[in-house]
């Protein structure tokens, strides 16, 4: 019998219809064994670094996902709050539109880091290779997504909950760029 390659990490589950990030109707194994299989056919592209790679989702998949973006306009009603994805975690402002319809799905992404990557800050929940961290729904008309600044701040200052991340200023100001025109609606 073939060894398994792809778990699934805690930080994942997370991600449910009452938590205001992608989700979808899938359950996680389902997501884990498609990523699998692209793994053993070499289908994925390399993330910001080595040990994280991006697997996309066939369209006929999509229907299964849900994006929670909607475009900032001089119409949409934000809310700030303080909050923490983990105890262990600083504090940092999140940032939901109360208003605004929710953009459809061009395509997913799914994240994937490798096990030793996550071993460095102590965040593999498997002892599998490839760990399933997280997914996410890219809005039509958007390429390619940039990682928010907030989770690039995590990496770069190597902060609890960041997995260590160099990144150029050209990287920073999409970032930036991206979460001023989007953001994620309030559940």
């Amino acid at each position: 019998m073939e060894r398994k390659l792809v778990g699934i990490n805690e930080f994942v589950k997370r991600q449910t219809p009452e938590s205001g990030k992608t989700y979808s109707t899938l359950s996680f194994d389902k997501i884990a064994e498609y990523a699998e299989k692209k793994i053993k056919l070499n289908d994925f592209k390399e993330g910001y670094r080595d040990g994280v790679i991006l697997i996309s989702i066939d369209n006929s998949l999509t229907k299964h996902f849900k994006c929670p973006f909607v475009k900032i306009d001089s119409n949409t009603k934000l809310k700030a709050v303080v909050k923490k994805r983990r105890d262990s975690e600083e504090d940092y402002i999140s940032v939901k539109a109360l208003n605004g319809k929710e953009l459809e799905v061009e395509y997913i992404d799914l994240i994937l880091y490798r096990n030793d990557v996550l071993k460095e800050t102590k965040e593999n929940t498997t002892e599998y290779e490839w760990e399933l961290i997280s997914f996410h729904a890219i809005p039509k008309g958007i390429k390619s997504m940039p990682m928010g600044p907030v989770t690039m701040m995590r990496n770069q200052l190597e902060l609890i909950g960041g997995t260590k991340g160099k990144y150029t200023s050209e990287e920073w100001a999409k970032s930036v760029h991206f979460w001023q025109n989007y953001a994620l609606k309030e559940k």
